[in-house]
This record gives structure tokens, sequence and C-alpha cells, in this order.
């Protein structure tokens, strides 16, 4: 039978189809292409915003459009949100699952494929252990995701997060370093690992991020080690000790700063004002002057004014990320600040798009540093006679020929071809 998957969102949602999809190929089905007509489509969706919200219905009313016969599965942070009334939005629906049960996927299509009864497998409440899921191959060959953690108890004022994905649980660090060990044996070069708060490992084990970071480090053949994103607050001493002491852990740390005002952040519940932020950056910078620091950034926030908004242009261009990700504020039901005064569509607007040409410029300022500089490339696919691949600090990088994909190459970088730098290999005898 053929199955096409749908996954939006995070890189959790990836790292959790990529089961998904090993789970069903095991067990005979055949993956094919989501638009195609399929016996089952499975939709991941995600509910971090009103657009995500929106392109989960669109993509679960779209597979039903394509075959009307086909068994439908949707699972995730949008099912769970909306898990009260989910049937009578979307009818649709065959066999819905929240952000628990993922991992029998695979069973409850059998089951429905027997019985044609729909499947509901919504809880009132999160059991509270880690739900194991274990990957030793991954649809690329240069880097796999491993999910070491899920859940969050930060519960920042817009944040829907905590209520659909559940209290803090963590993959056990025996587990953890054997699936590593055993995706490094099988050729991946990178490894990233992720986590709904990634930083907070450990919290329900007894243990610490920084206890597995130390001893995923030692595995031997691990060529690169990147964090998906960390929360300022837990790049404690030790975490920055490893960090100083290990060149398996890249050169570039994904840092949501959310804020660039001290009052904003405080009406976000966020747990640091900018200066606390600035100097966590500033020592990071010590450990190595040319690290890339990425952000997240949302505009539009209740409470940010024309006024607070140019403190947070100030702060970014003082920080000197490398580029921001920026995200409108989006209204959460039940969330504090969807009951705060909101600030008008056209001001978020004008926000976002600063941002954003910020972002640019800072981006392209950064690649500039590296020209006429050496740096090793992971190269990762080919296209129309280019090769692509990232360095440690994960600039993109471009070269003409065809590199086979997880091969590291020292890449001379001579230009910015934005969002790529372009560069050249030395001759090889």
């Amino acid at each position: 039978m053929k199955v096409g998957i749908y996954t939006l969102g995070c890189k959790v949602n990836t790292y959790e189809s990529e089961y998904v999809i090993n789970k069903l190929k095991e067990a005979g089905f055949e993956i094919n292409d989501f638009d195609a007509v399929n016996d089952v489509y499975i939709i991941n969706t995600c509910t971090v915003t009103n657009t995500s919200d929106s392109k989960s219905r669109k993509m679960i009313r779209h597979a039903r459009k394509l075959n009307k016969e086909a068994c439908i599965v949707a699972m995730g942070c949008f099912v769970e949100y909306e898990k009260d009334n989910i049937s009578e939005i979307l009818p649709e629906i065959d066999i819905v699952i929240g952000n628990k049960d993922k991992s029998i996927v695979v069973d409850l299509i059998k089951d429905f494929l027997e019985s044609h009864n729909k499947i509901n497998r919504l809880y009132d409440d999160f059991d509270s252990s880690f739900e194991d899921m274990y990957l030793d191959k991954y649809n690329t060959r240069t880097r796999a995701f491993v999910k070491v953690q899920d859940g969050c108890e930060n519960f920042c004022s817009y944040c829907i997060i905590p209520k659909v994905r559940g209290k803090c649980r963590s993959k056990k660090l025996d587990v953890a370093v054997k699936e590593v060990e055993t995706l490094v044996k099988n050729g991946y070069k990178e490894i990233i690992l992720t986590g709904i708060h990634t930083g907070n490992y450990g919290v329900d084990l007894g243990i610490n991020f920084a206890t597995l970071l130390r001893e995923l480090v030692k595995i031997e053949g691990l060529k690169r080690l990147r964090i998906s994103s960390i929360e300022v607050t837990e790049l404690t001493d030790e975490v920055l000790e490893i960090i100083k002491n290990n060149k398996v852990i890249v050169n570039h740390f994904h840092i949501p700063i959310q804020s660039g005002s001290d009052k904003v952040l405080k009406l976000m519940n966020r747990k640091y004002d900018i200066e606390y932020f600035k100097e966590k950056i500033k020592k990071i910078r010590e450990i190595s002057k040319d690290v890339s620091i990425t952000t997240d950034i949302i505009t539009g926030h209740p409470g940010e004014t024309d006024e607070e908004f140019k403190k947070v242009i100030e702060n970014v261009k003082e920080i000197n990320f490398s580029k921001l990700h920026v995200f409108p504020y989006s209204v959460r039901k039940d969330t504090p600040s969807s009951r705060l005064a909101q600030i008008p569509d056209y001001l978020k607007k004008e926000h976002t798009d600063k941002l954003l040409l910020l972002s640019q410029k800072l981006e392209i300022d950064y690649m500039r540093k590296f020209l006429g500089k050496k740096l090793e490339v992971l190269f990762e696919t080919s296209k129309d006679g280019y090769s692509y691949g990232h360095t440690t600090n994960y600039l993109s990088v471009k070269v003409i020929g065809t590199i086979p994909s997880s091969t590291f190459k020292e890449v001379t970088l001579i230009n910015v071809e934005y969002p790529y730098i372009f560069g050249e290999i030395d001759n090889e005898d």
C-alpha cells in the first residue's frame, strides 16, 4: 500500500516523521509522493502560529480530495490544540493522534484498514514518560536529527506549546548515546540534537544537558555535533566549558532572543533581560570570535510600540547576530498574551519587514568576514552543475561540480552570492 506523509513545523516533527517512515517501510508500506493518489495519508501537524493551523487544515483537506477512499491520519500539535472539537472541524480525519502514540501509528493504521472504525488517541493528560523513538538511518546520508527531549515548562506568555506537548521528559542517556553511535557507524557525519526544550534535557532524569554533551563528544567517528536550538539561560558555565574544549561541537548556536526590549521580554515571561543575554553572548565569543549566533524574534507582541521596537533594532545590531528568524506575533487562545491589548496588524508587518531587511544585511556582513578564507565544507546535495554544503558555522556554500554527498572538502570562499557563498576547491592530484 502507498503512503504519503506531509510534515509541518519543527525539527522534532521532522524526526518523528522520519521514525514513522522507517516503521512504515519495515511493515511493507511504500512511501510515495504526498500529492499522488495514495492509500494512506499522514499529516504531522503544527500549531505554533495561526498560519501553522491553517496549513495543517489545508493539507488534511487536500489529502481527502486526492483520494476519497484513503485512510487520513492527522497527528501532532494542531490536533492536540483542537482536541475538544477536532472531529467537528475536520471530519475528514480517520485516525487522530496527538503528541502521544506517534510511535504506534503503523499499528493504528493496520487496525483501521481492517475495521474501518475511526480511531481517536487523544488524552486529557500526558504520561510523564518519554515516548521512545530510535533511528538508525535517515533519508539523507549526511546529517541526522536525534530527538533527545520533549515537552516544555517555560510557559512563555505567547506560547501554546507547553499545553500541546506536555511536561519536560527526556530520552535515557544510554539510549541517546547509543542512537548517536549507531548513526555515526552508519555513515552520518553530522548529528543535530533536537527537542522542544533541548537545553532542559535531563531535568526528569536527575542529570543535565552538559551530562549528555560530555558523553556524546566522546563518540569515535562523530565529526560534527550541532544543537538545533538552546535557550540562553541553559548555556551554563558547564556547557560553555564543554564547548570550549571540544571541536566536535560546531561553531554555530541558535539562541532565541524573541525580543530586544526588556519591557516586551517581561510581558513574554522570558527568563532573562537584554544585559544577561549580551553577557552570555560575550562569553561565547570569548570561546570563538567567529562563531555564528542566529536567533528567533517575534514581532508585534503586545507592548511592542514603535519606541520599544527601536530598542529591538538597537540591541539586535549591538549583539550582531549572523541571521534572524522573524515571526509576526500570532494570537494563541488560552495564553496570557492573548488577553493583552493587541497592536495593529499594519504595525506588525512594518516591524517584521524592517527586521527581515536587517537580517539580510547582518547575514551578508557575516558572510563577507570569511571571503578569501579556506573552510571545511560538508557537502550535502548536487544540482544543475553545482554542489552545496555547510561549514561548521553554518555558512551555505556552493561550488562548481558534483561532489558526493557526505564528503568533506576544504573550500576557499570567493564571493557572496546570497544566500550562498561561492567557493573554489583546490585542484587535487
